[in-house]
Protein backbone atom coordinates (compact mmCIF):
# COMPACT_ATOMS: atom_id res chain seq x y z
CA UNK A 1 0.00 0.00 0.00
CA UNK A 2 1.30 3.65 -0.43
CA UNK A 3 -0.37 6.63 0.65
CA UNK A 4 0.50 9.62 -1.68
CA UNK A 5 -0.04 13.20 -0.68
CA UNK A 6 0.21 15.79 -3.48
CA UNK A 7 1.73 19.23 -3.48
CA UNK A 8 -1.44 21.40 -3.22
CA UNK A 9 -0.49 24.66 -4.83
CA UNK A 10 -3.57 27.28 -3.14
CA UNK A 11 -4.20 31.03 -3.98
CA UNK A 12 -7.25 33.11 -4.11
CA UNK A 13 -8.66 31.12 -7.09
CA UNK A 14 -8.37 28.25 -5.46
CA UNK A 15 -5.86 25.23 -5.76
CA UNK A 16 -4.22 22.93 -8.43
CA UNK A 17 -2.15 19.43 -8.02
CA UNK A 18 -1.22 16.75 -9.96
CA UNK A 19 -3.41 13.81 -8.61
CA UNK A 20 -1.52 11.47 -11.24
CA UNK A 21 1.70 11.28 -13.07
CA UNK A 22 3.21 7.91 -14.30
CA UNK A 23 6.43 9.09 -13.97
CA UNK A 24 6.23 10.33 -10.34
CA UNK A 25 4.48 6.94 -9.56
CA UNK A 26 7.17 4.73 -11.07
CA UNK A 27 9.72 6.52 -9.34
CA UNK A 28 8.03 5.21 -5.76
CA UNK A 29 7.52 1.73 -7.27
CA UNK A 30 3.98 2.16 -8.67
CA UNK A 31 4.71 1.29 -12.16
CA UNK A 32 1.26 -0.18 -12.91
CA UNK A 33 -0.79 1.08 -16.63
CA UNK A 34 -4.39 2.05 -15.32
CA UNK A 35 -7.20 0.98 -18.04
CA UNK A 36 -10.15 1.72 -16.46
CA UNK A 37 -11.58 4.93 -14.56
CA UNK A 38 -14.48 4.44 -12.12
CA UNK A 39 -16.75 7.46 -9.91
CA UNK A 40 -19.15 7.08 -7.20
CA UNK A 41 -21.38 9.28 -5.80
CA UNK A 42 -22.81 7.96 -2.44
CA UNK A 43 -25.20 8.93 0.60
CA UNK A 44 -23.95 9.15 3.95
CA UNK A 45 -23.89 5.72 5.56
CA UNK A 46 -23.45 4.14 2.78
CA UNK A 47 -20.60 0.72 2.88
CA UNK A 48 -19.30 -0.62 0.00
CA UNK A 49 -17.36 -3.79 0.17
CA UNK A 50 -15.24 -5.69 0.76
CA UNK A 51 -14.77 -6.41 -3.03
CA UNK A 52 -11.79 -7.38 -5.43
CA UNK A 53 -11.94 -9.54 -8.55
CA UNK A 54 -9.96 -12.98 -8.67
CA UNK A 55 -7.33 -14.58 -10.53
CA UNK A 56 -6.22 -12.92 -13.62
CA UNK A 57 -8.87 -10.14 -13.73
CA UNK A 58 -7.34 -9.09 -10.29
CA UNK A 59 -6.69 -5.11 -10.11
CA UNK A 60 -4.64 -2.67 -8.49
CA UNK A 61 -6.11 0.28 -7.47
CA UNK A 62 -5.68 4.37 -6.88
CA UNK A 63 -8.35 5.60 -4.81
CA UNK A 64 -8.67 9.28 -4.49
CA UNK A 65 -11.88 11.43 -3.13
CA UNK A 66 -13.59 13.98 -5.17
CA UNK A 67 -15.95 15.20 -2.31
CA UNK A 68 -16.49 14.59 1.23
CA UNK A 69 -15.12 11.93 2.82
CA UNK A 70 -14.90 8.22 3.45
CA UNK A 71 -12.61 5.53 5.85
CA UNK A 72 -11.06 3.31 2.83
CA UNK A 73 -10.56 -0.29 4.17
CA UNK A 74 -8.54 -2.90 2.56
CA UNK A 75 -7.48 -6.67 3.73
CA UNK A 76 -4.44 -8.24 2.41
CA UNK A 77 -5.48 -11.48 0.39
CA UNK A 78 -1.85 -12.24 -0.46
CA UNK A 79 -1.38 -15.94 1.34
CA UNK A 80 2.57 -15.66 1.36
CA UNK A 81 1.81 -11.96 2.64
CA UNK A 82 3.13 -11.44 6.52
CA UNK A 83 0.16 -9.36 6.34
CA UNK A 84 -2.38 -11.74 4.76
CA UNK A 85 -5.11 -11.50 6.67
CA UNK A 86 -4.86 -8.36 8.29
CA UNK A 87 -6.39 -4.60 7.27
CA UNK A 88 -5.67 -1.33 6.92
CA UNK A 89 -7.46 1.72 7.62
CA UNK A 90 -7.46 5.66 6.53
CA UNK A 91 -9.38 8.46 6.09
CA UNK A 92 -9.30 9.85 2.78
CA UNK A 93 -11.28 13.45 2.18
CA UNK A 94 -11.59 15.94 -0.12
CA UNK A 95 -9.25 18.33 2.29
CA UNK A 96 -5.94 15.63 2.91
CA UNK A 97 -6.20 15.14 -0.76
CA UNK A 98 -4.78 11.99 -0.15
CA UNK A 99 -4.59 9.25 -2.45
CA UNK A 100 -4.31 5.87 -1.45
CA UNK A 101 -2.54 3.15 -3.90
CA UNK A 102 -3.86 -0.38 -3.49
CA UNK A 103 -1.90 -3.19 -5.10
CA UNK A 104 -3.69 -6.35 -6.55
CA UNK A 105 -5.23 -9.21 -4.35
CA UNK A 106 -6.10 -6.91 -1.56
CA UNK A 107 -10.26 -6.22 -0.89
CA UNK A 108 -11.77 -2.97 -0.53
CA UNK A 109 -14.58 -1.66 0.79
CA UNK A 110 -15.28 2.22 2.41
CA UNK A 111 -17.55 3.93 4.32
CA UNK A 112 -19.12 7.48 3.19
CA UNK A 113 -18.66 9.91 5.88
CA UNK A 114 -20.65 12.94 4.36
CA UNK A 115 -23.72 12.86 2.09
CA UNK A 116 -22.57 13.04 -1.73
CA UNK A 117 -19.37 11.89 -1.25
CA UNK A 118 -17.62 11.52 -5.14
CA UNK A 119 -14.90 8.81 -4.99
CA UNK A 120 -12.57 8.35 -8.29
CA UNK A 121 -10.52 5.33 -8.85
CA UNK A 122 -8.66 4.57 -11.56
CA UNK A 123 -7.75 0.46 -12.55
CA UNK A 124 -4.83 -1.33 -13.95
CA UNK A 125 -7.23 -3.93 -15.39
CA UNK A 126 -10.81 -4.39 -16.72
CA UNK A 127 -13.96 -5.22 -14.61
CA UNK A 128 -14.99 -8.60 -15.33
CA UNK A 129 -18.05 -9.69 -13.88
CA UNK A 130 -17.77 -13.53 -13.21
CA UNK A 131 -14.39 -12.75 -11.54
CA UNK A 132 -15.86 -10.43 -8.95
CA UNK A 133 -16.01 -11.86 -5.24
CA UNK A 134 -16.46 -10.23 -1.74
CA UNK A 135 -15.76 -10.65 1.97
CA UNK A 136 -18.04 -9.57 3.91
CA UNK A 137 -17.66 -6.54 5.74
CA UNK A 138 -18.30 -7.51 9.68
CA UNK A 139 -16.61 -10.70 9.30
CA UNK A 140 -15.65 -11.72 13.18
CA UNK A 141 -12.33 -13.14 11.93
CA UNK A 142 -11.28 -9.72 10.34
CA UNK A 143 -12.49 -7.84 13.06
CA UNK A 144 -12.65 -4.29 11.19
CA UNK A 145 -12.77 -1.17 13.62
CA UNK A 146 -15.09 1.12 11.38
CA UNK A 147 -15.49 3.19 13.44
CA UNK A 148 -19.26 3.76 13.53
CA UNK A 149 -19.42 5.86 16.86
CA UNK A 150 -16.73 8.24 16.05
CA UNK A 151 -18.71 8.98 13.18
CA UNK A 152 -21.78 9.23 14.99
CA UNK A 153 -23.59 6.50 12.30
CA UNK A 154 -25.62 4.27 13.63
CA UNK A 155 -25.21 0.07 12.50
CA UNK A 156 -28.88 -0.12 11.72
CA UNK A 157 -28.45 3.05 9.82
CA UNK A 158 -25.80 1.55 7.37
CA UNK A 159 -26.68 1.16 3.72
CA UNK A 160 -25.56 -1.70 2.62
CA UNK A 161 -26.25 -3.54 -0.77
CA UNK A 162 -28.20 -7.14 -0.64
CA UNK A 163 -25.32 -8.00 -2.70
CA UNK A 164 -23.13 -6.79 -0.35
CA UNK A 165 -24.62 -8.57 2.73
CA UNK A 166 -24.24 -11.90 0.73
CA UNK A 167 -20.21 -11.33 0.23
CA UNK A 168 -18.63 -14.52 2.10
CA UNK A 169 -16.81 -14.44 5.43
CA UNK A 170 -12.84 -14.68 5.70
CA UNK A 171 -13.10 -18.25 6.23
CA UNK A 172 -14.95 -19.78 3.69
CA UNK A 173 -12.63 -17.51 1.55
CA UNK A 174 -9.95 -19.47 2.96
CA UNK A 175 -11.46 -22.66 2.70
CA UNK A 176 -12.41 -21.98 -0.96
CA UNK A 177 -9.08 -20.96 -1.79
CA UNK A 178 -7.06 -24.08 0.20
CA UNK A 179 -5.27 -21.31 2.47
CA UNK A 180 -4.66 -22.58 6.34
Amino acid sequence: LFIIEPQIFEDSRGYFFESYNYNTFKEIGIDNIFVQDNHSKSLKGVLRGLHFQKGEYSQAKLISILRGSILDIVVDLRKNSETFGKYFSIELNEKNKKVLFIPKNFAHGFLTLEDNTEIFYKCDNFYNPQSEAGIIWDDSDLNIEWNLKKYKINESELIISEKDKKNTSFKEYKKINNIK
